[in-house]
């Protein structure tokens, strides 16, 4: 057995080997010139094994249909080498490997990492590192513990499943500016290896990709469309629905089939995940937060099941909005609630020196304190919460450079 990575080259070579190199396939769908005049001395070799090898043969005798794109596709996904290339030939990001070449494209990879060390996820795309996670929330997101609790439990209880019985739906809750696009980003990018931009993940913003409701049939339908081809072409896709409380209520039920519960149908999306970020229950929210503030309690005492009741109770009054109106919740498919709580001005504190940090800048105490003065607080007498929460936190520093 071959001990350690295989040499991409190498690996490459033996690939187009098996495949009889530029000689393609056969009229049975068997390789041609090299596959036919090699196939006994490497067998005989050992390189894998007779049986090994058999099932090698049997897979490849089928694929008569993949092209030199799928190869490139091949060399850059799994050895990293070649990615330039194949990115130049690349068709439009609608474009997509057939269902027959993606499921041998996988067997392939899959034979390739048995020789030694690849990628553990099997899918170089995909890194899963929900230990990174974990500390990115604790280090840079302030203020809720609610959150980071569900996020990183939801995530590892989801991807350390073998068979999830269903896609995995995360609702984010809260006022602008609390950290739900904030934590989206720090998903995307500890799950993918090219964070937001994988072609594993997909981003949705109602107002931007959704303006006009006389378009909705084509909507649904452009919709469906992508997430199915996202998913063929990637098993484990990100779907993330910004501004959702402005979808309509008919978008959110065409993409229902693809959140629901496995059924052996035509599709197979339980390794999906989707997020909607909205600020729907940001006013319950802040009203239990403030409640406790009132009665002198800490705000980290505030529960999940104490808020997620009152938190459903406001989503699912007759409203103007997509989650009243869909059947996301009344089926329960939405997994978690996730609320967001308001900020704090110590809170707004932290944000800004991360950002400071982030640029490299040094700061003092008193630079924290004249950015966080800057914000808007309410309630007008209490003056608690930031009203942008940390959203412009950025800009506002560069009042306070030379």
């Amino acid at each position: 057995m071959v001990q350690g990575r295989l040499p991409a080259h190498l690996g490459l070579a033996c690939c187009l080997l098996l495949l009889g190199g530029s000689g393609g396939l056969g009229s049975r769908g068997t390789p041609r010139g090299a596959w036919e005049e090699e196939q006994g001395p490497v067998a005989e070799r050992g390189l894998w094994g007779r049986a090994r090898y058999e099932a090698v043969k049997k897979h490849l005798g089928a694929v008569g249909t993949l092209s030199k794109q799928y190869w490139q596709y091949l060399a850059c996904k799994v050895w990293q080498e070649g990615c330039e290339e194949e990115e130049e030939s690349s068709p439009r990001p609608g474009w997509s490997l057939p269902l027959v070449g993606q499921d041998y494209l996988e067997i392939l990879s899959a034979w390739y990492c048995s020789f030694g060390k690849c990628c553990e996820t099997g899918d170089c795309r995909i890194v899963n590192n929900i230990t990174g996670l974990e500390a990115d929330l604790n280090g840079q997101l302030h203020g809720q513990h609610l959150a980071k609790e569900v996020v990183v439990q939801a995530m590892r209880g989801f991807l350390q499943s073998p068979q999830p019985q269903k896609p995995l739906v995360l609702s984010f809750h809260g006022w602008s500016g609390t950290g739900k696009n904030f934590v989206a980003r720090m998903v995307a990018s500890r799950l993918y290896r090219d964070g937001l931009k994988s072609e594993c993940v997909r981003v949705f913003i109602s107002l931007f990709h959704f303006p006009h409701h006389k378009y909705l049939d084509s909507y649904k339908a452009q919709l469906k469309k992508q997430i199915s081809e996202t998913v063929q072409l990637c098993k484990q896709s990100l779907f993330i629905f910004d501004e959702a409380e402005k979808l309509h209520f008919s978008l959110l039920d065409a993409i229902k089939p693809f959140m629901a519960h496995y059924d052996k149908g035509e599709g197979d999306y339980r390794r999906s995940i989707f997020l909607f970020l909205s600020n729907l229950g940001g006013n319950t929210i802040n009203e239990v937060a403030l409640d406790f503030w009132r009665a002198g309690r800490a705000r980290e005492e505030i529960s999940m099941d104490f808020l997620e009741q009152r938190l459903r109770l406001e989503l699912q009054e007759p409203a103007e909005n997509g989650y009243a109106r869909s059947h996301l919740l009344r089926e329960n498919l939405i997994d978690f609630l996730v609320p967001f709580l308001p900020l704090e001005y110590h809170h707004v504190k932290l944000c800004t020196r991360d950002a400071f940090v982030a640029r490299g800048l040094a700061y003092t105490e008193a630079a924290l304190d004249e950015v966080a003065k800057m914000m808007v607080f309410v309630p007008k007498e209490e003056k608690l919460f930031s009203a942008q929460g940390c959203k412009s936190v950025s800009q506002r520093i560069n009042y306070f450079l030379p």
